[in-house]
This record gives structure tokens, sequence and C-alpha cells, in this order.
């Protein structure tokens, strides 16, 4: 991925658009540290189709059912720490 400082990128903005369009996504930066990214269309398109964690948790469960194959939930009984956690002094 390319890297272009704020400075570059207004001067450039065409060309980095175009690199954007070709690549998937450029870097900007701000004193060397990275503040945003420009992406393609087609890039952000991707993304945004992808589904969260529950929705392919729910789909994966779904298509297990479908092949008969079952997840026992009790395995996952003891596998959360119940502890109240750690003591935070104001």
């Amino acid at each position: 991925m390319s890297k272009y400082s704020v400075a570059e990128a207004r001067k450039k903005f065409s060309v980095i658009l175009k690199e954007a369009e070709s690549r998937g996504a450029v870097t900007i930066t701000r004193r060397g540290r990275p503040i945003a990214v420009l992406l393609s269309f087609e890039e952000f398109k991707r993304l945004r189709g992808r589904k969260g964690f529950w929705e392919a948790y729910e789909r994966l469960r779904e298509d297990m059912k479908k092949a008969g194959i079952e997840i026992d939930t009790s395995i996952f009984q003891d596998v959360r720490d119940k502890s109240p956690g750690r003591t935070i002094k104001l």
C-alpha cells in the first residue's frame, strides 16, 4: 500500500485517486503516522459487504445443521472467566 503525506496528497490528488482505484487503497500520513486511508469504491463495497461476527456465526450454525452436525453447547459452559475483575483505585 502506498503512503503519501497530507501535503503530497494535496498536490497529487488525481494521481492518488488513480492509484487507489487500481491498487485498492492508499494511506495518508501526518508527521509519518497514518491518519487516513483512501479506498477504491470496489474495495469499499467489498468491505461493507462483510458480515459481522454474529451473522457469520449464525450462518455457520445453519450450514452445520443442514449437514446434520450439531454443536454441543455444554462445551462452552466453563469457558468464560466469571471473576469480578480487578479493583480500580480512584
